[in-house]
Formats: structure tokens, sequence, C-alpha cells
């Protein structure tokens, strides 16, 4: 009995012949900062507001991020405010609960659930794959600590990718130290 060949066939008869050219990159909709525009820099907070919402997670590491995401974002629709392209979508501490903010603009006067947080940002761009989180969390706060003479108010994170492309982007993350009142 002769010996069979086995070939790929691809749409209708064609037979399928390896591809010469590199597989596209990924397409996904994460945001891009500029690193000279955010990183080791201050922001003035005063014009910026948020939708506020929290979520769960496990010793600190939050658990469904993009249903609650998706849910301040129709949130804030049903509202009549705007989520600007590439909104901030900031998660704050914790290990059972987390507070999670989403940027909105055209906000109306007198607007309820709307926060406007204020103060100044001080705001670091770095790699952080999830083994070095606590680490360059812990250097943005020290930092912070160095320049204004005090603690940060608050300490919060924009992850800026998604599974699509972390690795692509060397797991680009946006720490923030939050001072409510300008040092």
């Amino acid at each position: 009995m002769p010996e069979r060949r086995r070939v790929k066939v691809v749409d209708q008869g064609s037979v399928d012949q390896p591809d010469a050219s590199p597989p596209a990159a990924p397409v996904c909709g994460c945001p891009r900062l500029g690193h000279d525009e955010w990183h080791e820099t201050e922001s003035d907070w005063s014009d910026i507001a948020f939708l506020r919402s929290s979520i769960g997670a496990v010793m600190g590491v939050p658990v469904g991020y993009g249903s609650v995401r998706h849910r301040l974002e129709r949130g804030a629709v049903a509202r009549g405010l705007t989520v600007p392209e590439d909104a901030m979508v900031l998660l704050g501490a914790g290990r059972l609960r987390r507070p999670l903010l989403l940027e909105v603009e055209d906000v109306p006067a007198g607007a309820r659930g709307v926060e406007r947080l204020g103060g100044v940002a001080y705001s670091r761009l770095v790699p952080a794959p999830l083994g070095e989180m606590k680490d360059a969390l812990e250097a943005t706060r020290r930092r912070a600590r160095e320049r204004y003479g005090r603690n940060p108010d608050d300490m919060w994170v924009w992850y800026l990718t998604c599974r699509v492309c972390s690795r692509e982007r060397n797991f680009e993350t946006l720490f923030i130290a939050h001072y409510r009142q300008a040092p």
C-alpha cells in the first residue's frame, strides 16, 4: 500500500502554503500615552471629573474589571455624560474591594454621583508585569514623598494594556500619587 501524505487544504481546494510575511500585530483599543507627557510629571486635577464604583478583589487582585468598567461607561451615557476617548480608568487600593474611577466630561453643574478629586497628581509611566506591580507602586510612592515631603493621600493605577497587547507593550502601567491639596 502506498504511503499517504497529509496536506492541509484551505478554501475550496487550494493548498495551504506557508506565509512568508510576519503575523500582523494584534489590534486593540488600549490607550497609548506619551512618555514625556506622563512619566514623572505633575498634573492639576481641579477640572477632572470621575464616576466612582468598586470592584471585588481577591488578595488585592481585581476580579471582573471589564464588566465593572462597561457598567460605569453605560451609566455615564445614561446620565448624559461624555466618556472621552482613552478615558482614565483608575484602580485604587484594597484587598477585598477596590475603588474604580472612570473619567467623564461635559458634567452639568450639580450632577449627582460625579466626583472631582481636585489637587495634584504625580504620575510615573513604567513597565509593571504582575510580579513587579507592588515594587513599582512603592517606587512611585517613595518618589512622590521625596518630591512633596509627605505621603500621597491616594495611590491609583491605570492599566494601559490588555491581554492582547501587554507583552508587546511591556506591561505599560501608569502609577499616580494623588494629593488632595496642592503641596
